[in-house]
């Protein structure tokens, strides 16, 4: 159950201009995933970016790519993120075997590539207030099967200190005036 910062790999699915704002309680997704990225850069966690479309859906909202400036988000075209060769290619190069999760939609495509990481081998660990779906109950079901086919569910705070670890570090000063 543990997750491990030396294990592990944060992936931001989907979060696009002309998704995001139909989204469920957006203004909370964006915190929380800006908090995300803002931890993993604290905690020297590597990032993936990927973007459904973005000749349809736009590309990666401003504020999130402002934060992770020198990640170059993969494009794709399946609903799963493992469904594209250069995302699968470069988590397989990453070596890493927890995959943190982060994104839109939640019954779609984020399930969709939890469903695949799990089958693939990969702890998928799933930040349930950084998921979003235009409909809470598509959200909620996407979380309990997610959580039923062996995900872990957790929230961005939570994470955060699990990976921090201990109390009086820098690093811990850096990520408690992070949450807060």
């Amino acid at each position: 159950m543990k997750i491990d910062k030396e294990n592990c790999i944060a992936v931001l699915i989907d979060v696009q201009e002309r998704l995001f704002p139909v989204m469920g309680q957006s203004d909370d997704l964006l915190r929380a995933c800006l908090t995300l990225l803002q931890g993993m850069e604290i905690l020297e966690i590597p990032l993936l970016i990927t973007e459904q479309y973005p000749k349809g859906l736009g590309t990666t909202l401003k504020d999130l790519s402002d934060l992770a400036s020198g990640i170059e988000p993969m494009e794709k075209i399946s609903f799963s993120c493992m469904g594209d060769a250069v995302f699968k290619a470069t988590l397989e190069e990453s070596k890493r075997k927890q995959v943190i999760i982060a994104g839109i939609e939640s019954h779609v495509c984020v399930m969709q590539t939890v469903r695949d990481l799990q089958e693939a081998g990969y702890q998928a660990v799933v930040l349930a207030d950084a998921i979003s779906s235009r409909k809470n109950s598509d959200r909620a079901v996407a979380l309990e099967r997610m959580r039923t086919e062996g995900a872990l569910i957790t929230t961005v705070e939570s994470l955060l200190f699990e990976l921090t670890v201990v109390a009086g570090t820098e690093r811990f000063k850096a990520i408690s005036r992070l949450v807060k």
